[in-house]
């Protein structure tokens, strides 16, 4: 798929489920996405526990953003989020929004929207997926599950 087939895929989802922001992709688009365009940002929302812990996507650092939702371990939301997303991007730039499972990102996405930033994109199922019947994570869906590029703890 190109680029433009993916966005307008992504768009068409956030109309059928009438997002709040302009769409949603998978975490293998939004991986193509990455790689065919440099100008395209990940915002990795987890917390750095999250990360340093469990693992993170493996792309080009000037790809690569974080901005904690929530802060660990306090569990609270961060209320430096907007002021935090301004420092390490622009409103017109294209945002793929990415937590453990689809949860946060898609509040993020929904907020950087309505804060001025036009191109924002929750990326479905998120790092890890939802649990399996045994409760364990990267299993059912995901970046990890997809087989895409991420380090470990």
């Amino acid at each position: 798929m190109s680029t433009e087939q993916i966005l307008s895929t992504a768009s068409q989802r956030a109309q059928d489920g009438q997002l709040p922001y302009r769409g949603a992709v998978t975490p293998q688009e939004a991986f193509h996405l990455i790689q065919g365009n440099a100008a395209v940002k990940l915002v990795d929302v987890r917390t750095k526990a999250e990360r340093d812990w469990v693992g993170m996507v493996q792309i080009p650092a000037d790809q690569h953003l974080f901005v904690q939702w929530n802060l660990y371990p306090e569990g609270k939301s961060n209320p430096q989020f907007l002021e935090q997303l301004k420092e390490v991007a622009a409103p017109g730039d294209v945002l793929l929004f990415l937590c453990r499972s689809g949860v946060r990102s898609k509040h993020a996405a929904k907020l950087a929207t309505e804060n001025g930033y036009a191109n924002c994109f929750d990326i479905v199922e998120g790092f890890e997926g939802n649990k399996d019947a045994a409760g364990h994570r990267k299993t059912v869906e995901g970046w990890c599950k997809a087989g895409l590029p991420w380090v470990g703890a």
